[in-house]
């Protein structure tokens, strides 16, 4: 009964706990929350300072008593009392504040996770006030996000590239027939940018500037529409003084081919591993990109060249996992189909 009442007041959630990004999907109200996933909490107590987006300006500015930092790495969670903390701040925020609501949460996660992971994104999840906690495998969810038809005796191929790892999958009948996840996505390529500039201007630039690089004039793959340049500012690791320097797209695809490497070999080893009839779908269908790293410029034509198939960027490609487990929360009997025992 009382499980009954609560069900009355609860708004069930969808989220996509995501190693950049956390996304909060409300039944009935579509995207609700999409803010970085990033916590900034005192060093002494843990008493929580900021969560989100205002914490995010906080990286690589605290001093020596407050901690800002990401919960999560390599997609699964890495500091269990941040994380709990972040996604009691989502669920009350995206309530307004109800605390008596315990709402039925379902929640994306990458496809390598183990059993202890699991574990501890549920007791994160219960800690912080779900009812009950489903997980679901990303790629399953990023593939309903876009739309694909997943429940058909045909293959779909999807590619999510996250900020911790990119998951690669070959789904039919509401199953991952094949599918391999690597630690490779955002992260490794904002890591990627500060070592090669690091190394060939002697220049030291935070996770932030990086990351702006990246958004602005990194790419995958040469265009002809001219090179892109930017000027950055960073700490001149000879001298100690902080200096400007101008840097090309050239340069940054060259230092993203480590990271876009390992992604598009892990593309071939799933093709090459998929039963012959599914890979003919693949041939008509093509491969479908999905995640923030999705965004990569030139990533697609870089896949298509590589392997001969199209390859469909999706529509929104940062909200396709949340959009897939908001999808599940409106038919429970898909999500008892795809949900992880």
């Amino acid at each position: 009964m009382l499980n009954n009442i609560l069900g009355w007041f609860s708004n069930d959630l969808a989220i996509d706990l995501g190693t950049a990004n956390t996304l909060v999907y409300v039944k009935g109200k579509g995207i609700v929350c999409n803010e970085p996933s990033v916590v900034v909490m005192r060093r002494d107590n843990r008493k929580l300072i900021a969560v989100g987006a205002e914490a995010k300006k906080m990286l690589g500015k605290t001093p020596e008593g407050i901690i800002a930092m990401k919960p999560l790495k390599d997609g699964v969670i890495a500091d269990f009392d941040a994380a709990e903390q972040m996604l009691k701040y989502f669920i009350k925020k995206v309530h307004n504040r109800k605390s008596f609501v315990s709402p039925r949460v379902v929640i994306g996660v990458p496809s390598s996770i183990t059993q202890v992971e699991q574990r501890a994104v549920k007791d994160a999840a219960q800690a912080s006030g779900a009812r009950e906690v489903y997980l679901i495998v990303e790629t399953m969810a990023a593939a309903l996000g876009v739309g694909l038809p997943i429940g058909e005796p045909s293959g779909n191929m999807i590619v999510d590239i996250g900020g911790g790892t990119t998951d690669i999958a070959v789904i039919s009948l509401d199953g991952v027939v094949y599918s391999r996840a690597v630690r490779v996505g955002g992260d490794k390529m904002d890591e990627a940018v500060m070592n090669y500039i690091k190394r060939k201007y002697n220049l030291m630039i935070g996770d932030k500037t990086a990351e702006d690089i990246k958004i602005e004039i990194g790419s995958a793959y040469k265009a002809g529409d001219g090179e892109k340049t930017m000027d950055i500012k960073g700490r001149d690791l000879i001298s100690g003084i902080p200096k400007t320097v101008t840097i090309y797209e050239s340069e940054i695809r060259e230092a993203l081919k480590g990271p876009v490497n390992i992604i598009l070999d892990t593309v071939k080893v799933i093709l090459e591993n998929t039963p012959p009839e599914l890979g003919a779908d693949i041939v008509d269908r093509g491969i479908v990109l999905a995640g923030g790293g999705a965004l990569l410029r030139g990533l697609d034509f870089l896949i298509r060249d590589a392997t001969g198939l199209p390859v469909i960027l999706a529509e929104d490609p940062l909200t396709a996992v949340v959009r897939g487990v908001g999808k599940v929360l409106d038919e429970l009997d898909l999500l008892k189909r795809v949900a992880i025992n």
